[in-house]
């Protein structure tokens, strides 16, 4: 009599085995992507202060042949409010997933940003601020950010506000033009703004 053996998913190649999605290799897993041994482990790792942020969720459907197919799409950005700010998006079926993705890849953009006090209202040696007039693009939206004297805050709207927290920055102003509430491009926009501070100085 021959025997038939059957494989379960839970095994070593299924979804959570060794092999699969949330598995010890698999995205997410220890060895995957923004797991334990996986890069987005090691810019933890490098930078343990980093917190992370969603910021912007939003649903992307569309007509297929098969009928109309739905997917999520997430922003999520990262920083150590000192200097480092990083921003990723991920899309997948389900929220949870686009989420991880959006975070791996904030990880994985995480870029060093120069702080100082450019404001001639205060010229103090804190970095409290940026050390000159910055100006970024991304898609439709233009960011400027003007340096601010110590204890005035951060003039701007709430995302670009909560981006600018993360970034490490406390005093500055800020103008935008565009289609701000479009976070993909107001995000961009906010780290070509920042990436200037190396650039320029």
């Amino acid at each position: 009599m021959s025997q038939t053996t059957q494989t379960k998913p839970s095994g070593q190649s299924g979804p959570g085995g060794r092999g699969g999605p949330g598995g010890r290799g698999g995205p997410g897993g220890r060895g995957g992507p923004g797991g334990r041994g996986g890069p987005g482990g090691i810019i933890k790792k490098l930078l343990p202060d980093l917190k992370s942020e969603v910021i912007d969720v939003g649903i992307i459907q569309k007509m297929t042949s098969n009928g109309q197919s739905t997917r999520f799409k997430a922003i999520v950005a990262t920083g150590n409010e000192n200097g480092y700010l990083g921003v990723g998006q991920g899309k997948s079926k389900q929220m949870r997933i686009a989420i991880e993705k959006a975070t791996n890849q904030a990880l994985l953009n995480v870029s060093p940003i120069k702080l100082g006090c450019g404001s001639w209202e205060c010229r103090c040696d804190q970095k409290h601020s940026v050390p000159f007039k910055i100006r970024g693009k991304g898609g439709s939206v233009t960011i400027e950010i003007i340096p601010a004297p110590r204890g005035l805050g951060l003039v701007a709207g709430g995302k670009i506000k909560r981006l600018l927290e993360l970034a490490g920055l406390k005093d500055a102003w800020t103008t935008a033009k565009g289609s701000t509430p479009t976070m993909n491009s107001t995000s961009k926009a906010i780290l070509d703004c920042l990436k200037q501070t190396f650039s320029q100085g």
